[in-house]
């Protein structure tokens, strides 16, 4: 899917972005299915639905709050 070949579709660049730049990741809603790309890359676009985006956000904070696991020092 390309971006730019979706004339009228209104993007909402998100609030962690920040106000300049182009690192800036943008939503839109279409026919039930969120858009994703990101605003330096507007030409690649990830569909998906609102529930496995909320899953993949409950999933990405639940990795936050987990004490990180070392793997065991080889010795060589």
């Amino acid at each position: 899917m390309r971006g730019r070949e979706m004339p009228g579709t209104q993007w909402q660049k998100s609030s962690f972005s920040g106000v300049e730049g182009p690192n800036c990741v943008e939503l839109a809603s279409v026919e039930g299915h969120l858009l994703l790309r990101e605003s330096d890359d507007p030409d690649t676009v990830i569909a998906t639905t609102p529930a496995r985006l909320n899953a993949l956000v409950r999933w990405q904070k639940s990795q936050r709050r987990s004490p990180k696991v070392r793997e065991p020092a080889r010795h060589r």
